[in-house]
């Protein structure tokens, strides 16, 4: 009965395993899921800060160039920037001029027609994302236009859901490789010869390279067209290969080669000789009985390899990591904004924090689930993990603050951006993380080496009669049934002879079914074997509780590596403020401005007030209107009245303007010309006698 319920428990064991393995899959492929449904073409990292001429605006003369201002240096080629006239007909030269800082031009041709143009630009910002956008200004007098008003859905699409996939996997595979080993050199060398662990790290490095070979290809279309044909254009791969971008990603590609290969000397060389060590560990008894020549000069040399070897690997696979990190600060928000030179660094820190400390994870929770019973992980290996985790946290959470800093900088931007609000869901993600791992610590403290060394006992005894087993089963098998000689003698006329034959054959049936229920018998004790190992190794509560906890652990850290992915493609909360602080002046001027001046000339009946009003307060030609009044409230018939207009930003102006009386206290200009939008300075001077007179002033935005 035994023997027979003893499959189904180590069946029933695995499909436990295997649905909860089964379960986190399901959530990563949930997660990926609501991400890429709910996202929108990527977000811009460099916004258009100004134009010249404005959104809007309305010139009284065609300009001769059309001028755009970055937040950020951005990368253009000939046609990234063009204008369109009202039937739709292109009316720029094509080639785009840096003009120093991030502002950009592209030159028009001459004797342009009155109305309404459109101008159009796709480019790609300094952090490596495309960023596109359009607006019109208008020549003489607003028109109708046949261009569509409409911004290109630039990094969006089945090429952009698929780009964010790939940065997804790359960013996955980074932590499994490095934090895989990681772990493996630093807590559980042993585990450089546990299968689960090596298909772990392995699989680390094939979903890094897939992904970046995937980015590569996807990379001209994704900034480009968004046409799913061009991914594999090879003029479009010839151009990202010229690229920051490009040239991060063929970097990544020969660290990866050089990861390969160790790789291979760690689950190579290195499993070897642990395994060795391993076995000859039975050596030390003999040692210490004197059975040794007492030299121990292979023992040190080889103790004296391994620590070498060991050694070499770390240096080695810190240079390749480090490396790896750097290919994404180098190319994406690290390389740009404020203090760059410091915050690539750090961000490599960041990047290597994550990776060792989710990786880790990831590969403490395939030990615990997965590792072979006869080489389980031992609590040593667990609490030195508990204790590299604790360090990466600590550089975890002071890079993030840094970076947090540097990308969000108020405390608005946090609350009142895209961006801001992400990062708190990040932080509140990191949070649950952390809460979890001191459950998980917790659990740590409390691990038994007994259970394990029960285990360990029962294991060796139990392998060994299986093993008997099954070599009786095979000797049965492959004995050879002996016939007597003087059945081969007899003659063939003998009646007897048929029985004896018939005998025979039954001999052979018998012993063949004998060799079938000793093979059978084999396989039900193995099973026996592998779920009474497992039960032992698990008979520590605490070691039931630290796998439970990791798996929790692991759940979270696959919704946050989610975000963390959406968070590296979303415009930083700094840079969408000040675009939008930028631009605000054109969205509040939606109507007219009115301004109210008081004024004391210092004569007699010198004190009133003067209100000037400008319609519709935008760029081009507006109505000016000034208003004069006494302290009582009614006009004040004052001898003149003149305004003139200061934009100090841009050394413009004053521009005068001397309007007309229209009736008492009441005074008119037609067609007042602003140049361009900001803060300009408007000064009002009244005279109320022949030797009374004063200028008051005031700022507002106009455009």
């Amino acid at each position: 009965m035994t023997q027979a319920i003893a499959p189904r428990a180590a069946a029933t064991t695995t499909g436990g395993v295997a649905f909860r393995v089964r379960a986190l899959l399901l959530l990563l492929l949930a997660v990926i899921g609501a991400v890429l449904a709910g996202a929108a073409p990527a977000s811009a990292h460099a916004a258009l800060t100004g134009s010249d001429p404005q959104q809007g605006a309305v010139v009284s003369r065609a300009p001769t160039q059309v001028s755009l201002t970055f937040s950020e240096k951005v990368a253009m080629s000939d046609g990234s920037v063009r204008v369109l006239d009202p039937k739709g007909k292109r009316v720029d030269t094509g080639k785009t001029t840096d003009l120093g800082g991030t502002t950009y031009g592209v030159k028009l041709h001459s004797g342009l027609p009155d109305g309404t143009f459109t101008v159009t630009y796709q480019v790609v910002s300094a952090d490596s994302h495309p960023v596109s956008g359009a607006f019109t200004f208008s020549v003489g007098a607003p028109s109708q236009t046949s261009v569509a008003l409409s911004d290109p859905a630039v990094g969006g699409g089945v090429v952009g859901a698929l780009y964010g996939f790939g940065r997804y996997v790359s960013y996955a595979g980074f932590i499994l490789l490095v934090g895989g080993a990681a772990f493996v050199l630093a807590c559980w060398q042993r585990g450089a010869g546990v299968r689960p662990v090596q298909r772990l790290v392995v699989s680390g490095w094939l979903a890094l390279t897939g992904a970046t070979l995937a980015l590569l290809l996807l990379r001209g279309s994704y900034v480009g067209s968004g046409k799913v044909g061009d991914i594999f254009d090879l003029t479009l791969l010839g151009q990202v290969l010229q690229t920051k971008a490009g040239a991060a990603l063929v970097s990544r590609l020969l660290l990866l080669a050089a990861g390969a290969l160790f790789i291979a000397v760690l689950f190579g060389a290195y499993a070897r000789r642990d395994e060795a060590d391993a076995t000859d560990e039975g050596d030390a008894s003999a040692v210490a009985s004197g059975k040794d020549d007492g030299s121990g000069k292979g023992g040190v040399d080889a103790d004296a390899e391994k620590r070498d070897l060991t050694f070499g690997l770390a240096i080695g696979g810190a240079v390749v990591a480090a490396g790896l990190a750097a290919s994404w600060a180098m190319a994406e928000h690290a390389s740009t904004g404020i203090q760059a030179g410091l915050a690539m660094p750090v961000d490599v820190l960041h990047l290597l924090a994550v990776a060792v400390w989710l990786g880790g994870l990831s590969t403490l929770l395939v030990a615990l689930f997965r590792a072979p019973a006869e080489t389980p992980i031992d609590a040593v290996a667990v609490r030195r993990f508990s204790r590299l985790a604790f360090g990466s946290v600590t550089v975890l959470a002071a890079t993030g603050i840094y970076q947090s800093w540097r990308q969000v900088g108020s405390w608005s931007a946090l609350t009142g951006t895209w961006y801001g609000q992400l990062l708190l869901i990040k932080i509140g993600l990191v949070a649950v993380l952390v809460g979890i791992a001191w459950i998980s610590r917790r659990w740590t403290a409390q691990l038994s080496e007994a259970p394990q060394a029960k285990a360990m006992a029962t294991a060796g005894a139990t392998v060994g009669t299986t093993a008997g087993a099954t070599a009786l089963a095979e000797l049965r098998t492959k004995q050879p049934t002996k016939v007597p000689a003087n059945s081969r003698d007899s003659n063939s006329g003998d009646s007897n002879s048929g029985d004896s034959n018939s005998g025979g054959s039954n001999s052979g049936g018998s012993k063949s079914g004998d060799s079938r229920r000793a093979a059978q018998l084999a396989r039900q004790q193995t099973a026996v074997a592998a779920t009474r190992q497992k039960r032992l190794r698990d008979a520590d509560p605490a070691r039931a509780g630290l796998r439970r906890s990791v798996l929790a652990e692991a759940g979270v850290a696959v919704v946050l590596l989610a975000v963390t992915t959406v968070l590296t493609s979303t415009e930083p909360g700094r840079t969408e403020e000040a675009a939008q602080q930028a631009t605000s002046s054109s969205s509040q001027r939606s109507g007219p401005l009115s301004l109210k001046l008081p004024f004391d000339t210092g004569g007699q009946d010198g004190k009133g007030t003067a209100e000037v009003t400008l319609d519709p307060a935008r760029v081009g030609g507006n109505e000016m209107h000034v208003f004069v009044e006494r302290p009582n409230g009614k006009a004040f018939d004052v001898p003149e009245v003149k305004v003139a207009f200061t934009l100090a930003a841009k050394k413009i102006g004053p521009l005068p303007v001397t309007p007309d009386r229209i009736a008492t206290g009441h005074w008119s200009a037609i067609g007042v010309q602003i140049p361009m939008a900001g803060d300009w300075e408007i000064a009002v001077t009244v005279r109320t006698s022949d030797i009374d007179q004063t200028t008051v002033t005031k700022n507002a935005k106009i455009g």
